[in-house]
C-alpha cells in the first residue's frame, strides 16, 4: 500500500517512456542535468521517477483522487535537488539548537559535575543525528536512510541511558562523592546492557532480508516512552519511586521538576506527529516535517532543564 503509485501501470509506462527519451542506454542523461541535481547525485532514472510521480499526482489532483505514495514516500516538490526541503530546513534548525545546547552545557555545567560528560555526549550524539537527518531528507538512498535511522536510535537510547544514570545516581562511588554507596558496578552493567541492545538493533536491521520499518518504529517509540516515564516519575511529589536511591532528603523536591514533566508531556505529544501519516500540504509539509519543527523548541526546553538541574543546590548538599 505504501508503494501503490510506483507499482501502477501508468507509472511504469511513464517511466519507460521517460527513460527511453531522456536517458542513454547506460543510464546517463541525454542532456546535461542542472548543477543542483548533479551535486545531489540525481541519476537520469531518478529524475524520470520524480517527473512521472508528479505528472500522475497532478492528474490525480485534477480528478479529485487522493495522492498515492511512490517508493514508500509521498510526492514532495524538490528544491535545488533537495527531496524534502521542509524536513531538511527543520532538521538544520534542530542541529543548530543542539550545537548551541552543547555550548551552553560546556559553559554552564561545572567541570566536576558527575553528569557533565553524559549531558555533553548526548548533545554531540544529537548533533550527529540531525546531521544525518538533513542528509537523508536531502537524498533518500539506502545508505543515507540507515545512517539517519541508526543515528537517531543511538541518540534516543543514550538519552534513556543518561536518564537512568541521573535519576538512580549511578555515578556515585567516584571521587566527587566520597563515602557514598558505590554504584559503579550498576553503572557498568547498565552501560553494557545499553551497548548490547544497540548492537543487536543495528545487526538485526542490517542483516535482515529487508529493512523492518515497523520494528524500527516500535524500538524507538518504546525507548522514548521509557525515557519520558522516568522523567515524569522524577517530577512526582516526594519522588517516591526513587526515594531508596536518592542522595538527598526524601522530602526534598526541586521546584523545577515541573519543567521535566512539561517537557516530556510535550515531547510525547510531538511524537504523535511521527506516527501520523497524510499527503503533504502543498507537496511540501507533512507530519514528519511538522514533528521536526516541534522538536526545535523542545530542545531548548531540555537544555534549560539540564542546566537548571546541574546548578541545583541539592547537588552541593550531596558533597558535604
Amino acid at each position: 500500500l505504501a508503494s501503490s503509485g510506483d507499482r501502477s501501470n501508468e507509472f511504469q509506462r511513464c517511466l519507460e517512456q521517460c527513460t527511453r527519451q531522456s536517458c542513454t542506454s547506460d543510464g546517463y542523461p541525454v542532456r546535461a542535468q542542472p548543477l543542483a541535481l548533479r551535486l545531489t547525485l540525481w541519476t537520469c532514472t531518478d529524475d524520470c521517477k520524480y517527473l512521472c510521480m508528479h505528472t500522475l499526482t497532478d492528474m490525480a489532483a485534477e480528478s479529485g483522487v487522493r495522492a498515492q505514495q511512490y517508493y514508500g514516500k509521498w510526492p514532495f516538490w524538490r528544491y535545488a535537488g533537495i527531496q524534502e526541503p521542509a524536513a531538511v530546513a527543520f532538521s538544520l534548525a534542530n542541529l543548530l539548537m543542539h550545537v548551541l545546547g552543547a555550548d551552553w552545557l560546556r559553559h554552564g555545567v561545572h567541570p566536576t559535575h558527575p553528569m557533565r560528560p553524559y549531558y555533553l555526549t548526548w548533545a554531540y550524539l544529537s548533533v550527529n543525528a540531525w546531521i544525518w537527518s538533513a542528509v537523508f531528507h536531502t537524498r533518500d538512498t539506502p545508505l543515507t536512510e540507515k545512517l539517519d535511522y541508526f543515528s537517531a536510535a543511538l541518540a534516543i537510547l543514550y538519552a534513556l541511558h543518561m536518564t537512568v544514570v541521573r535519576i538512580f545516581h549511578l555515578y556515585t562511588g567516584t571521587r566527587a562523592f566520597p563515602g557514598r554507596p558505590n554504584r559503579r558496578p550498576l553503572l557498568h552493567a547498565w552501560r553494557a546492557l545499553a551497548t548490547v541492545t544497540y548492537a543487536a538493533h543495528i545487526a538485526y536491521l542490517s542483516l535482515a532480508p529487508r529493512f523492518d520499518y515497523t520494528y524500527n518504529t516500535i524500538f524507538n517509540v518504546a525507548l522514548g516512552l521509557m525515557h519520558n516515564a522516568l522523567w515524569l516519575s522524577f517530577a512526582l511529589p516526594g519522588r517516591a519511586p526513587f526515594s531508596r536511591f536518592a542522595m538527598m532528603p526524601r522530602n526534598y523536591r526541586p521546584v523545577y521538576t515541573g519543567t521535566a514533566a512539561l517537557a516530556v508531556a510535550l515531547t510525547t505529544a510531538a511524537t504523535a506527529l511521527e506516527l501520523l501519516d497524510f499527503p503533504p500540504l502543498g507537496r511540501v509539509l507533512d507530519a514528519h516535517a511538522l514533528w521536526h519543527l516541534a522538536t526545535v523548541p523542545l530542545a531548548v526546553m531540555w537544555y534549560d532543564f539540564l542546566l537548571t538541574d546541574s546548578q541545583d543546590v541539592g547537588w552541593k548538599g550531596q558533597r558535604q
